[in-house]
């Protein structure tokens, strides 16, 4: 495993919720890391945001990880569980509150 697998290895294993994502919570720079963020915000989960555009070799080495080839991913638990569509999608049809709910990770009621 590369240096940059280990440092996303780590990431993902050791935080309930992780945000690949481009920019930072307070900052997207992108819309669709921006809609993530304001998915995870509206129910008040509590998550970090890792910065994609910082590092070359992070932006790439995500997508290798993960073998999906956009940007931003969410992880929960040390599982990927997809881009902005899926996560939007997933978040509409109360299924990501769900998910979350499954793994141990507490989201505030609508």
């Amino acid at each position: 495993m590369s240096g940059i697998n280990e440092f996303i290895d780590n990431e993902v294993k050791s935080n309930d919720v992780v945000l690949f994502m481009k920019g930072t919570p307070q900052f997207p720079q992108c819309g669709f890391s921006g809609q993530v963020v304001q998915i995870l915000d509206y129910l008040g989960v509590p998550y970090k945001g890792v910065n994609v555009l910082a590092d070359d070799s992070l932006r790439n080495g995500i997508k290798e990880y993960s073998n999906w080839p956009t940007i931003p991913q969410l992880y929960v638990k040390g599982e990927f569980v997809g881009g902005c569509d899926i996560i939007r999608e997933m978040f509409q049809s109360e299924e990501l509150q769900q998910h979350m709910n499954e793994a141990g990770v507490p989201v505030k009621a609508a």
